[in-house]
C-alpha cells in the first residue's frame, strides 16, 4: 500500500474512531442526564408523598379535634374536619396565652327570651335550651366586633331555624363577649365559643340543640359559619367559620347557619394567626356580638 494510501486510510479510521468516541460521550451525557432527570422527579414524587401524608394526618387531627370531646355538649368542633386537602399549616409560632371569658351568671330558672338589645349581665350557664324568640318571618344578621376587625354575618334562619334563634339568644346575653378564637386552622377554620375556658373546645353550656343538617358537603362554602359539636346533636355555642378552600373536605355533620358577607379580610387575617398545633398565635377576642333584625 503506498505511503499516501496508508495515510489516507489511517485518517479516516481515525475519523471514525473519533466519531464513535463522540458518539459515546454524547450518549453518556445523555445517559447522565436522564438519570438525573429521572432521580429528581422520584424526589419530587417523595416529596409529595411525604407532604400528602403529612396533609392527611393534619386533617386528620383536625377531624378529631372538631369533632372532639365535650362536657355540655360544645364539641369541638368543627372538625377539622378538615382539611385540607387544600389547606396549608402555619409553619409555627408560640401559642397564645389566652384570656379567661369573664365571668357570668348561672341561670337556675327556665331561660326567657333576652332583650333585643341585650341583658345587662352575661349569661355563661343556662338552665336548658332557650325558648323560641327570633320571628320567623324576619332576617338576622350578626356584627362582630373583634380585637382585629369586624365582621358580619347574615343568619339563615330558613336553612337552621333552632340553631339561628339559639345563637341570636347567646348573643343577646352576652355570651360570647370577651370570648376569644380558641382554635385557628389556616387553609381550614376559625373556631370560637368556648364560654368558660380551660379546658378551651370543651366547655358546659348546659343544655345542647340538634342538629339541622345539610343535604350535602357543598353547603360549607367559603366564609360560611356552622356549629362545631362532638357528634350527633350535640351542638352548644361553639362555631367555626370556613376558611377559603377549607370546606372541601368537611362532611354534612355540622349545622351551617349562615355567611359572613363583610369583613371577609378580617377573617382573612384571623385565620392566618394558627400555628401546627392549631393554637392562635396571636389572642383573638369577640368584643361583642350584635344582632339586627329587620
Amino acid at each position: 500500500m503506498a505511503r499516501s494510501q496508508w495515510l489516507g486510510t489511517l485518517a479516516a479510521v481515525g475519523t471514525n474512531a473519533d466519531k464513535r468516541a463522540r458518539q459515546a460521550a454524547n450518549r453518556n451525557r445523555l445517559d447522565q442526564a436522564r438519570r438525573q432527570v429521572e432521580a429528581e422527579a422520584r424526589r419530587r414524587r417523595a416529596i409529595t408523598v411525604v407532604a400528602g401524608i403529612l396533609a392527611v394526618a393534619v386533617v386528620i387531627v383536625g377531624i378529631v379535634l372538631l369533632t372532639g370531646d365535650d362536657d355540655g355538649g360544645d364539641g369541638e368542633a368543627a372538625d377539622r374536619s378538615s382539611t385540607t386537602t387544600t389547606s396549608e399549616v402555619a409553619p409555627g409560632g408560640e401559642a397564645a396565652e389566652l384570656p379567661a371569658p369573664p365571668e357570668g351568671v348561672t341561670l337556675t330558672e327556665p331561660t326567657e327570651c333576652p332583650p333585643a338589645e341585650g341583658a345587662e349581665q352575661r349569661v355563661q350557664v343556662f338552665a336548658g335550651p332557650p325558648p323560641e324568640c327570633i320571628d320567623p318571618e324576619a332576617s338576622y344578621a350578626a356584627t362582630f366586633r373583634t380585637s382585629h376587625g369586624e365582621f358580619t354575618v347574615e343568619l339563615d334562619p330558613a336553612a337552621a331555624p333552632v340553631t339561628v334563634n339559639n345563637f341570636v339568644v347567646l348573643a343577646r346575653y352576652g355570651f360570647y363577649d370577651g370570648v376569644p378564637f380558641h382554635r385557628i386552622v389556616p387553609g381550614f377554620v376559625v373556631q370560637a365559643g368556648d364560654g368558660d375556658g380551660e379546658p378551651w373546645g370543651n366547655n358546659d353550656l348546659g343544655y345542647t340543640i340538634e342538629d339541622e343538617l345539610p343535604a350535602d358537603s357543598s353547603a360549607y362554602t367559603d366564609y360560611s359559619i356552622a356549629m362545631a359539636n362532638a357528634g350527633p346533636d350535640t351542638n352548644g355555642s361553639q362555631f367555626f367559620v370556613v376558611l377559603p378552600g377549607g370546606g372541601a373536605s368537611l362532611g354534612p355533620n355540622y349545622s351551617r347557619f349562615g355567611e359572613v358577607t363583610e369583613g371577609r379580610e378580617v377573617i382573612d387575617e384571623i385565620g392566618a394567626l394558627g400555628n401546627e398545633a392549631q393554637e392562635p398565635t396571636e389572642v383573638v377576642l369577640i368584643e361583642s356580638v350584635e344582632i339586627t333584625e329587620s
